[in-house]
């Protein structure tokens, strides 16, 4: 008898929060394509997971690279014919933090949007016939609770006072995409949610943090591994509803 195995797909995943996914996943049985930018960087990566023994593949993947997400598309229909889980996590925090909304640069805002907001509908775009093939596909997208009007607008929320206006924006957009492909699939198996990991201590946060990228990539796996009984069209952190 054969085993149906899932594939995932991570983007942005040599490190950090994605490393640790791709980790997580593979623990949880499933196969899963360690997506860098270059092979070389995703290769590094995934020999570090296959010494543990899980089940990971380097791909090829610059989310900001059309032929890339072209190229990568290509390879995984013709190895697999399916995507079971795309987990789009690859993302840049670019603002400076030493300037206010007003004087972030416009280069700051189009270089953000390029990786957080295109690439992200880009690269769906290209999975999404190969995840309408697979049994049950899942799509989650990295968010942050930095995308949310109702935490920016409450003056007692954690981030009331905390503004990256060009890193803010693109994810409250990622959460737009996130409802609007929802409600595009509904009626399908397919489930598409956004998540935020929590404030994690990686590179992009300069090392600081209050979660430890194990806890990190949590929010990511638990939304990747739903059964059909699982929401579409959310935004959460383990698994706890986010206000938009």
């Amino acid at each position: 008898m054969t085993t149906y195995q899932k594939i995932a797909l991570v983007t942005g995943a040599t490190r950090g929060i994605g490393l640790e996914t791709c980790r997580q996943l593979a623990q949880a049985g499933v196969r899963v394509l360690l997506a860098g930018r270059s092979l070389a960087s995703a290769t590094k990566a995934a020999d570090t997971l296959r010494a543990e023994g899980l089940s990971v593949e380097p791909l090829a993947l610059d989310v900001t690279d059309p032929a890339s997400i072209a190229a990568a598309a290509a390879h995984v229909r013709a190895t697999f014919s399916r995507l079971d889980i795309l987990v789009n996590n690859a993302g840049v925090l670019l603002d400076a933090l030493d300037r206010k909304p007003s004087e972030q640069s416009l280069k700051v805002w189009r270089d953000t949007f390029d990786t957080n907001v295109f690439a992200v509908v880009e690269v769906t775009q290209a999975f999404l016939p190969l995840i309408k093939a697979a049994a049950s596909g899942r799509v989650v997208n990295l968010s942050s609770q930095l995308g949310s009007f109702g935490l920016h607008t409450d003056p007692s929320s954690p981030i009331y006072d905390f503004k990256i206006p060009a890193y803010d924006a693109s994810k409250s957009v990622v959460n737009a995409w996130t409802v609007h492909l929802a409600y595009e699939l509904r009626g399908t198996p397919v489930k598409v949610n956004a998540v935020h990991p929590g404030y994690v201590m990686t590179d992009m946060n300069g090392g600081q943090g209050e979660l430890d990228v194990v806890a990190g990539a949590k929010s990511s796996v638990l939304m990747a591994l739903l059964d059909e009984r699982g929401p579409s069209g959310t935004f959460t952190h383990m698994g706890k509803p986010l206000p938009w």
